[in-house]
């Protein structure tokens, strides 16, 4: 692309069936990766997505690079799902509590990436900050209807909401499970008259 961009020639539209594929694999393996860690076989992977192993290595030739874009494409379905649930939702605090749901369901997948990270120069350096980046304002968003709408009372800022969910969320197992803690943080957000 950055050779495209130096000739003064467009980029070459990506073909469809890659773009299938590139989706297909990002799913699938964020399917495994929750299932077996960041460590699961990439033939696994590659089996989930019903593609050869040369399809994943076109795509992301190192384990880092898909672990990466699993990352990104999680924290961008979780952006993108803020605004449409709060159109769609009866309230807008019960908009929040679903997007927290998704977020939540996202965190899960995000732990083991993160566990997975290196200091190295493949990209994990940056992924906090996109997901700072992308999150906090959909969460600002979220949070300013339900005041608007008199559902919350607080001066929770929506890092402090988003941090707090996630230190929350860490090392969930079958004897602890975060959704009864998130629970309580909700009900004490609500505003008197909401309750």
């Amino acid at each position: 692309m950055a050779a495209a961009q130096e000739t003064g020639k467009p980029a070459r539209a990506r073909r469809a069936d890659a773009v299938r594929n590139e989706q297909s694999l990002l799913t699938a393996a964020a399917e495994v990766f929750v299932a077996a860690g960041v460590d699961a076989p990439i033939r696994q992977i590659a089996a989930r997505a019903g593609v050869g192993l040369g399809t994943i290595y076109r795509h992301f030739p190192t384990r880092a690079d898909l672990v990466v874009a699993v990352f990104r494409q999680q924290v961008e379905e979780c952006a993108e799902a803020g605004p449409r649930l709060l159109a769609a939702a009866d309230s807008p605090f019960t908009a929040l509590r679903e997007w927290l749901d998704r977020f939540v369901d996202f965190l899960v997948t995000k732990h083991g990436l993160a566990a997975s990270a290196q200091p190295d120069s493949s990209g994990f350096a940056a992924l906090h900050d996109y997901f700072v980046d992308r999150l906090v304002p959909v969460c600002r968003q979220l949070l300013d209807a339900c005041a608007g709408a008199g559902e919350i009372d607080t001066d929770l800022t929506p890092y402090e909401l988003l941090r707090g969910i996630g230190n929350l969320c860490i090392a969930a197992d079958e004897r602890y499970q975060p959704g009864r803690l998130i629970d309580l943080l909700l009900r004490g957000l609500r505003a008197p008259s909401a309750n």
